[in-house]
């Protein structure tokens, strides 16, 4: 009973009609297993998931999916933590990519824990989200990230070889009119899955934010801006904002991100709260990596604005 019920997945009202009895002799049977040691359950994880906190944000923000890393030590570097929430990341997209996806990824510190801790995938294709911004080393760029999952998988890879910020919309067009960066965004309606970083609005948590020189980063936080995915910028309600960035960065538009059916989006800490907040209320997000420092105050924001039913 056992062997049918946990490995080979019958109900157990399947398993009742082929041993003859009730379905509730069958569930105390297996509660018996359980108690008795005959059966054990394990789970395989890179780092401790706060299980109620996940399934209280999963439910407060209607995920499909949500990931809450334990609270670490205060004293615990940020890098630790930016490689424990990567690599249940990475666990995840392993255990749910198939080869018919077609898999996008955007250029983030977190996400490049991810790849960095990918160790198996089906052969499908990778594509770059958006461009590689200035002054990064070469094995952080998004060039690079896509060309380490590309190297796991087999799959063919897609690269935007040129900046993530451009200085006016005449030289962004003209780029994205070049045939390799053209092939690349020509794949962007085809994604069926992306793997996306939450930044909020202030320095050092967003890489367009950090890109801009101040008078640009001003003007767009008086429009209201307090999230960043992909170089697309979202208000406190999650609705998208409009501002003179989209005409200059190479990125895949609000439109095309927002028609990918599944898209996972790693954003942690305390400071990224009311970002990931933002995010999680466009209806972008299907699945949330996160840790408990960033996800307890979010289940509060939730609380306190509750999604329209």
């Amino acid at each position: 009973m056992a062997r049918r019920f946990y490995v080979q997945g019958a109900s157990k009202l399947e398993i009742a009609d082929e041993f003859g009895m009730s379905r509730f002799k069958v569930a105390r049977m297996l509660d018996t297993a359980l108690e008795s040691g005959l059966v054990r359950i394990e789970f395989d994880l890179p780092a401790p998931i706060d299980v109620d906190l996940s399934d209280d944000i999963r439910r407060a923000y209607r995920l499909d999916r949500v990931l809450v890393l334990e609270r670490a030590s205060e004293k615990e570097p940020r890098e630790v933590v930016r490689k424990q929430v990567g690599a249940l990341a990475a666990r995840l997209l392993e255990e749910i990519a198939t080869p018919d996806d077609v898999i996008g990824l955007s250029w983030a510190r977190s996400v490049n824990a991810m790849t960095e801790a990918i160790r198996t995938l089906p052969r499908c294709p990778i594509v770059q989200l958006c461009g590689v911004q200035a002054g990064m080393d070469m094995r952080g760029r998004s060039v690079e990230t896509v060309s380490r999952v590309t190297s796991v998988s087999g799959g063919d890879s897609y690269p935007i070889f040129g900046p993530l910020v451009l200085p006016d919309r005449r030289t962004t067009e003209i780029l994205r009119h070049q045939p390799g960066i053209a092939e690349t965004f020509a794949q962007f309606g085809k994604l069926t899955k992306a793997v996306v970083s939450i930044g909020s609005w202030e320095a050092g948590e967003s890489t367009v934010y950090d890109a801009l020189d101040e008078a640009e980063r001003a003007a767009i936080a008086a429009r209201g801006a307090t999230a960043e995915v992909a170089a697309r910028l979202f208000d406190s309600d999650g609705n998208s904002l409009g501002t003179g960035l989209a005409h200059h960065v190479l990125a895949i538009s609000h439109e095309e991100l927002m028609a990918v059916p599944e898209v996972i989006a790693i954003g942690y800490s305390r400071p990224k709260a009311e970002a990931v907040d933002a995010v999680l209320r466009s209806g972008l997000v299907s699945t949330l990596v996160t840790d408990a420092a960033a996800a307890v105050p979010l289940l509060e924001l939730a609380r306190a604005r509750p999604l329209p039913s």
